[in-house]
């Protein structure tokens, strides 16, 4: 981890956090903070969007975003398993559709199965908001990505050029 890395998954994760904090619905907030993980891993690099994934539940949860903290690490674990299918696929559509879908299942089972083995009641509120909407945001959030990803590279590359 050098410096720029550092300061750019800086600036992502503080982008990240400004659409959390504007509180808009689940389908317009999960949707931009699905795409600034794939945009921070697409252009900084899979551990700077793993690092957001991490970190952006807990500061939800910390600042009153989020009430149910048991779901903290199934949606860590749903983040990073979105960046590393994503980051790791040389098709990245592939990749962000795969992502979006093994995220959607594991918070789907977490919310629906997982919690239920350790006796946790979960409020049918909760369980609607982590299973299908989670595909939905994945692949709008996706889509979003890697259009700004592209974006992005097509200005380096001229910037470059120069």
């Amino acid at each position: 981890m050098n410096t720029k890395f550092i300061t750019r998954t800086a600036i992502l994760l503080a982008i990240t956090l400004i659409f959390q904090f504007l509180k808009m619905p689940q389908l317009i907030t999960g949707s931009l903070v699905n795409a600034m993980l794939l945009i921070a891993a697409g252009t900084v690099g899979m551990w700077s969007g793993i690092i957001i994934g991490l970190l952006t539940p807990v500061i939800a949860f910390l600042v009153g975003i989020m009430g149910f903290p048991l779901m903290i690490p199934f949606i860590m674990v749903g983040n990073g398993l979105y960046v590393i299918l994503f980051s790791t696929q040389k098709n990245k559509v592939i990749g962000m559709i795969v992502g979006a879908v093994v995220k959607f299942i594991w918070l789907a089972l977490s919310v629906k199965y997982i919690m239920q083995l350790f006796n946790v009641k979960v409020p049918l509120k909760i369980v609607q908001a982590f299973t299908t909407p989670q595909l939905i945001t994945a692949l709008i959030g996706g889509t979003l990505g890697i259009i700004v990803i592209a974006l992005l590279e097509n200005y380096f590359k001229k910037a470059k050029e120069q």
